[in-house]
């Protein structure tokens, strides 16, 4: 590629998705600026216009993989012509679905690596549009109905987050048997985060008591 392939408008665009794209062949130290000049042709004048400097593009790229992740999720949370019960099944299984085809991005969103640059984007953005927001969101819309069992929102979205996150991690890692026990152990966790989170007679009307 040289930089005539490239207009003004969406050369940004093109880096992120080029850096995307070597992360997921490379390790991330390995991604430089030069690194995207000698990819695209592009001088590096041109990408420092967009991206003063690495640490600027991981910020990008993290911010730029929440808005895929959050358009994945919180458009199935919020959907009001489905039953909470069956939202709150369809967001996880959209979550792990997400994290398995999405293994390096993932890593990079959730990974310790980057800890401090997903702070200073958490702490700059409206956590009510993340899908965090939208988990949260649910849980006090089944509240107000006497769906979900009264208690503390944020622990309760915490705890459903902390389960997602363990077994997509253990997914995407590889551990033995994972793939092959993925039907089971969603049901299982599916059943103890409902029973925990549902009243007494939602709970019997989902399914997973059985």
């Amino acid at each position: 590629m040289t930089k005539s392939n490239y207009h003004h408008g969406n050369l940004k665009d093109t880096l992120l998705k080029i850096s995307f794209d070597f992360i997921e062949k490379n390790d991330i130290d390995k991604l430089t600026l030069k690194v995207l000049s000698d990819i695209t042709g592009t001088s590096r004048s041109a990408i420092y216009s967009h991206f003063g400097s690495k640490k600027a593009l991981i910020e990008e790229m993290i911010l730029n993989g929440f808005v895929q992740f959050d358009n994945c999720l919180s458009p199935v949370l919020l959907d009001r012509n489905t039953p909470i019960e069956k939202r709150l099944e369809n967001a996880a299984r959209a979550y792990i679905d997400f994290a398995r085809n999405n293994k390096v991005l993932y890593r990079l969103l959730f990974g310790n690596t980057f800890a401090d640059v997903r702070m200073d984007i958490m702490t700059k953005n409206d956590p009510n549009r993340s899908g965090f927001g939208a988990l949260m969101s649910i849980i006090e819309e089944g509240q107000k109905i006497g769906l979900v069992k009264k208690d503390d929102a944020f622990r309760q979205a915490t705890t459903i987050w902390a389960s997602l996150h363990g077994l997509s991690s253990l997914l995407i890692d590889g551990y033995y048997g994972m793939d092959e026990m993925y039907d089971d152990l969603f049901d299982d966790m599916m059943g103890n985060l409902l029973s925990g989170l549902l009243a007494q007679t939602a709970w019997k009307d989902t399914g997973f008591d059985t």
